[in-house]
């Protein structure tokens, strides 16, 4: 399927976990947090760039599922994660992305020329790799996970929607690359719905 339907899918994740929290966790749903991440969708809709594309034709029916099955997985991601508390983030990171990495080894090493692929790599790559690899993974996911035990799940899924709209302003800041009207509008419906949903509701008498 087109990268845009394949991100709008994949950002599906947050209303899966919104769906089940109140299910799994126990978490109150309220009408404000369920229109605030429908909101949200929208506004990833415009961002996905799947209203320019078209709506996906039945042949790409294989790369939707694929889709939603990583948004599926990555939804328990959030919900198992709550269910474990008595672990700290660094060991949660290092279990979690060591798993990760022993069940790729074996397709990655039928699937890929790694002589090719060595070849290639340059000092400036190895670096850019490496730091990716520490700090916007090992980092990051220290981080995410730290935050879970003092979020709800509703609120790291809202939350979620955010990281494409940061790729999308870095890109225009840093590689100039254009937004478009679409865009623009995505990411303030996005950070729009997230900030309202964060906002303390009154106390009723």
């Amino acid at each position: 399927t087109t990268v845009a339907t394949a991100t709008l899918c994949y950002y599906m994740q947050p209303i899966f976990v919104i769906l089940a929290s109140p299910f799994l966790l126990k978490e109150r749903l309220t009408v404000k947090k369920a229109v605030c991440v429908l909101v949200a969708l929208l506004g990833m809709v415009f961002v996905s760039g799947v209203l320019t594309t078209g709506i996906p034709a039945l042949s790409e029916a294989k790369g939707i599922l694929y889709g939603l099955g990583a948004a599926f997985f990555y939804a328990t991601v959030v919900l198992m994660n709550k269910k474990i508390t008595d672990i700290n983030a660094y060991d949660k990171t290092i279990m979690q992305l060591g798993m990760g990495a022993i069940v790729l080894s074996p397709y990655v090493m039928l699937t890929q020329n790694f002589g090719t692929a060595a070849s290639s790599m340059t000092p400036a790559l190895w670096t850019l790799l490496l730091f990716v690899g520490l700090i916007h993974t090992g980092v990051a996911y220290v981080l995410y996970f730290d935050a879970l035990k003092d979020l709800k799940a509703q609120t790291v899924a809202i939350f979620g929607y955010i990281d494409p709209i940061v790729a999308i302003i870095l890109s225009a800041l840093l590689l100039k690359e254009n937004m478009g009207l679409y865009g623009v509008i995505g990411a303030i419906l996005v950070l729009g719905s997230t900030f309202i949903s964060e906002m303390p509701e009154k106390e009723r008498n």
